[in-house]
């Protein structure tokens, strides 16, 4: 599974979870349809729609310029109803 980093947990990210959305940092070269195929063959779930996007990097200083480091994609998925991704022991 090295297309997808890690899942994402910050508080909106927490609150999407209650819409069966569920946010992974993946690999910047990967795309909507291999990210896909990892999260359903890995979870076991089948996934609705995938939205992406790449956050803004830190910012680096060369001198007069400045140039911004970005690192990974975000994905957001949904999943179908009656399908959910584990990510606290308890759920």
């Amino acid at each position: 599974m090295d297309k997808v980093k890690k899942p994402v947990l910050t508080e909106k990210t927490i609150r999407l979870l209650e819409k069966k959305q569920y946010s992974f940092d993946v690999d910047l070269k990967s795309n909507k349809t291999e990210v896909k195929h990892w999260i359903e063959k890995f979870f076991n779930v089948e996934v609705r729609a995938m939205n992406s996007h790449r956050p803004p990097g830190k910012k680096k200083y060369a001198g007069s310029i400045v140039t911004h480091s970005v690192r990974y994609k975000r994905m957001i998925i949904t999943l179908k109803p009656g399908y959910s991704i584990p990510l606290f022991p308890n759920e």
